[in-house]
Order: structure tokens, then sequence, then C-alpha cells
């Protein structure tokens, strides 16, 4: 046994490295943003769950490294969740335990060159699927895609106009899993290396004849960010300075301002003195204004954040309500089971409701928008149908207030990059206290980012794209790729089985006994 193979012949020391192994990938995030460590923040894992000396333990090393993930990815979380941080982390890490499976039994031992190459094919298509189940918006969302480290990559995010986060989240773990074959396994370099030309050649393809967004002129849009402001009467004081930033927009020909999110602490028909200071900044600035109300409705029961539109003669009627709640910080799932959390961390007192339905806005001056609400900005098909339903620029009202020290806020402001690039329509992402941050149509940064430390306004001049991006007409179709990949293993599992129960020797009949009950040996 190697050296190696000793130290972790230890459980407690074999799963402290699986968890270590797990977090790595966070490095490839903002705010550290070493996007190229995403290629081999994985080969770690891999090689631990390859030598792993049992299925089981292989994916027990996959549970306990998505347990480092999720808490790496998520830890930011813990000053308000606490202990509760760990509980969520446990329970979603538990979806790599097939993933580990899957790596022990395609690269353990020594594998073939068809086992290497099917590993190319059915280690992706794994994780894609774990990446998918955890989107969904009840187990928290899609927080932290492997392939959303590439946002500051122009090739990757040229690949996600064809084929979303979900293509670079696949060819990212392509190039992990061939990496840990030439690391490991030097003998079977052909296939890794195959592999390797294989992903850069399909991106390479993807660059050349993906369609381009086609210019389409321009927008002058302008992001009120107030900055942190605590205290009593903190919603007044608020708008009072969201309010003298506007009126300094007066005279810069803009065609629409935006508000952060919650950035209106009360209901605009319960207060129509609010509604009407807000119409008098629009008749100033020449533009509407879309603003975020987070408040008790008065037309119904509850408490909703909606996105809402004001013009020059008041309240438009353009309103979106947010349909997409964060787990625990507006709404804790299963509440009389879970409703603990509030005693533990600063979880939701009350549930917020949900929208039904998405909106496009008609804001003047030919433009459309599609408003999204704080981390709905992080699913793809939010985007992507506000693009199909014609929405010219995308608009993400956020507020990170309560993570302003942590990774969080440029993490988030990273992910309209990614937006942009699947749609082919440029983001604006305009947070109540940052960070603040403009996209072009191709995923390209338009102007300076609004640090966490800003209370200003800022004027960009963002670029119009017309045409449909590959993502936006044929959708997810990665996901539905490696769930065929998948389906074809199970499907090649089942013939084997079968084939082999065919091929099995028929039973011997038992041995006839004499009347004095000693066997007798047929044939003889």
């Amino acid at each position: 046994m190697t050296m190696s193979g000793d130290w972790l012949a230890s459980r407690w020391r074999r799963g402290a490295a699986a968890v270590l192994a797990g977090a790595l990938p966070m490095l490839a995030f903002p705010a550290p943003s070493w996007w190229w460590f995403a290629y081999v923040a994985l080969v770690p894992w891999i090689l631990l769950a390859r030598s792993a000396p049992t299925g089981g333990r292989a994916a027990y090393d996959g549970w306990l490294g998505g347990f480092g993930f999720m808490t790496a990815v998520h830890h930011w979380l813990i000053p308000n969740l606490n202990v509760f941080t760990f509980v969520i982390a446990a329970l979603l890490g538990a979806l790599w335990a097939p993933w580990g499976w899957l790596v022990r039994r395609f690269l353990g031992g020594i594998p073939s060159p068809v086992r290497i190459g099917a590993a190319l094919l059915v280690l992706p298509s794994g994780w894609l699927m774990v990446e998918l189940v955890r989107s969904w918006q009840g187990l928290g969302g899609p927080w932290g895609l492997l392939g959303s480290s590439q946002w500051q990559v122009r090739p990757a995010l040229r690949l996600a106009s064809v084929g979303g986060v979900w293509l670079l989240s696949f060819l990212v773990v392509v190039v992990n899993v061939a990496v840990a074959v030439l690391v490991s396994l030097r003998r079977s370099r052909v296939p890794a290396v195959a592999g390797l030309v294989a992903a850069a050649v399909a991106g390479s393809a993807a660059w050349v004849w993906a369609p381009r967004p086609v210019p389409d002129g321009r927008v002058r849009i302008a992001v009120v960010q107030p900055g942190i402001i605590d205290g009593t009467e903190s919603g007044d004081k608020r708008f009072a300075r969201e309010e003298q930033l506007t009126r300094g927009l007066a005279g810069q020909h803009v065609d629409l301002v935006v508000w952060g999110e919650s950035s209106v602490g009360f209901d605009l028909a319960r207060r129509p003195d609010l509604a009407g200071r807000i119409a008098a900044l629009s008749r100033l600035v020449k533009a509407d204004i879309l603003v975020d109300v987070d408040a008790r409705r008065s037309d119904r029961p509850g408490i909703y954040k909606s996105s809402v539109l004001v013009g020059p003669d008041g309240l438009t009627g353009q309103r979106y309500d947010k349909m997409r709640l964060v787990p625990f910080g507006e709404y804790i799932p299963a509440r009389s089971v879970l409703g603990w959390a509030t005693s533990v961390g600063r979880a939701a007192a009350e549930d917020r409701r949900r929208g039904t339905e998405q909106v496009v806005m008609d804001v003047g001056h030919g433009l459309r928008v599609g408003p999204m609400i704080c981390f709905e900005s992080a699913f793809p098909d939010m985007s992507r149908r506000l693009a199909d339903d014609g929405a010219g620029v995308l608009i993400a009202q956020s507020s990170t207030s309560t993570f302003q020290q942590s990774w969080a806020p440029a993490q988030h402001a990273s992910l309209a990059a990614l937006r942009a690039a699947e749609t082919g329509r440029p983001m604006v992402h305009a947070t109540l206290t940052g960070v603040s941050a403009v996209y072009g149509p191709g995923g390209e940064r338009v102007g300076s980012w609004l640090g966490t430390d800003a209370s200003t306004s800022a004027v960009y001049d963002v670029p119009l794209a017309d045409g449909v991006t590959p993502y936006v007409r044929y959708g997810d179709w990665p996901v539905y790729a490696s769930l065929g990949i998948l389906a074809l293993l199970c499907a090649a599992d089942g013939l084997r089985v079968l084939s082999g129960r065919r091929r099995a020797p028929a039973p011997q009949p038992p041995p006839a006994r004499t009347v004095h009950g000693s066997p007798v040996r047929h044939g003889r």
C-alpha cells in the first residue's frame, strides 16, 4: 500500500479529505474568481472517489464532498442561519453520493479505454443531474453552478449562448475527468487526451458558428444605489436618499431609472404621497422609474416583493410579483416542521407570497424590459422566458445588505453576465447596497461596478441587440442530452443483467438418495 493509501486508510482522515476536496471549487467563484481553477478543482475529489475500496465508500466520499461544496458556496449564510447552514449542506450534499459511486465504477482500478471514454460522458452527465435537482427553488436554487464560474471568460460566454450555463458545467467536468485520468492513469493517456481535444473542438466550433447578437442601438439606463441605511425610520430615510440621487439624474437623457430590491418599504396604493413623489421624479428626469416594493399589499392578503413601474402620471399598472422566493430568507419550507430555524438564525418570521407569472414591461422609448427580483437572476429559465417574450433588456433588482462583507455580492452580480450571454440581451443588476453591474448582450461588462461601499447613481449606455440565441431557441438541451446518456447507461446495465441470466448454467438436480439415505452421484 502506498503512503497516500496508508494515510487515507483512516475513515476520519479520508472523510476530512473528501470535505476539503469538495470545497476547493469555491475558489473559482467570486470573490477569488480563479476561473481557470475550475478546470482542475474537481481532480482531488475524483481521485479520492476513484481510490475508494468499495462502491459504498465512494458514494460516501461523494456525499462528504458535496457537503464541503455546499458549505463553501454558501458559507456567507453561516452568520444568519448558524447551524442550519450545515444541516442544509448535509442534506443537499447527499445528491453527490451517486456521482461518487459512478466515479469509482468508471475510473476505479485500471479502467479500459472504453470505460474511460464512457466516463468522459457519464460523469459530466451525472454532475449535471446533481445541478439540475438542486436548482429546484425549494432546495435553494441554482447558486454556485460550476459553469457560472466562467462568467468573465469570453469563449465560455459564447458557449453559454449555445447551451446555457449547463453546457459550461458539462465541459468543465469533462476537462476535470480527463486531467484526473492523465494524473493517475498514465497508460490511459490516449482517451483522456481525446476527450480534451473533443472538448476543445466543440468549443471552437461553437465560437465560430454560433450566431452573434446583432447590434440594435443603445439606451441610457440609470441605476440608483442608496447604500446601507439602518436604524429607526430606515424606510423613510432610504426613500429620501433614493429621491435625492434620482434628482441628480435630471438632464442626463435617461430612458429608464432602476431602484434596487426593497427600495420602497410601503405599499404605494396605501401611500399615494410616495407614489406622487416618484411620479414627480419621473417628470423631472423624463423617464419611467422601476422601483421594488416590499410591503403588505392593500388589495390582497400577505407581503409581496414586487417590481412596480411608475411614470410621470403615477402608477402605470405594470407590476411583477416575485415568483421564486429565497428559502428561509423569505419563507420557511414546511414551516410547521422547520419553523425552529427562526430561533437559531435570521430566518423569515412570516412567509412572503408568490407571484404567478413573469411580466415584460413597456417603459416607453420603444423599450421593453423583463424584471427579476434578487436570486431569480440565478435561474436561467426565467431570463430565457423573458427574452423569448420580447424583453429587450433584462433587469434584476437585488439587495445583499445582510452579506456586505462576504463573497455573496460579487458572486450575485457575476450571474448577470451569464444571463446576458445566454439570451443575447443586456442585463442590469441594480442593488440597494451593491454590487450593481451592467452587462452587454454578449455578457461583456458595461461601465464600472458600484461596490458595496457606494451610495450613488450611475448612468450606463447599454447596447441593445436583436436575434435569438440557440439557448433561447432550444432551451436546456445539454440537460436532456445528459439524461439521455444516463438512460442509455441504465439500459445497457439492464441488458447486461438479462444476458447474464440467459447464459447462467441450469441448476443441477439434487442427488438421488438410496434406501439407506446415501446420495447417489449421477453418471456413476
